[in-house]
């Protein structure tokens, strides 16, 4: 694993198939319109992340296309330092996230993240 990709990211993408079952029975959840964000604490020091985009999404092209604005939503939620914490969080995308924008998306975002307690409030 490339430690300095990890620390330039501020986060790790979550891989193995028990760390989603795990957020799905175990974490809180909370659905928008536009995506379902699961999440529950770690204690890995760093965040992790999953995003899952279903078939019914569309096709290859449109469930990537999902998955990066997703992503980028995400970055720039890092980036405005409002997560405090260690966690392990998992996006569901929905059909509407591929008409989205990413800003759209990091509204959805951070609404979720202050119903599940995730985000410090900035004034």
């Amino acid at each position: 694993m490339r430690w300095d990709l990890i620390f330039l990211q501020n986060y790790v993408s979550l891989n193995l198939n028990k760390d989603f079952q795990r957020l799905y029975y175990r974490g809180k959840s909370v659905a928008k319109p536009a995506l379902v964000v699961y999440a529950t604490k770690n204690r890995a020091g760093i965040c992790r992340i999953g995003i899952t985009t279903g078939k019914k999404i569309g096709n290859a092209v449109e469930r990537n296309r999902s998955r990066r604005i997703i992503r980028a939503a995400f970055q720039s939620v890092l980036k405005s330092g409002r997560i405090n914490g260690n966690w392990d969080i998992v996006f569901v995308a929905r059909t509407r996230t591929k008409f989205q924008k990413s800003t759209q998306i990091e509204r959805a975002m951070l609404a979720a993240f202050s119903e599940l307690k995730i985000t410090e409030e900035k004034e």
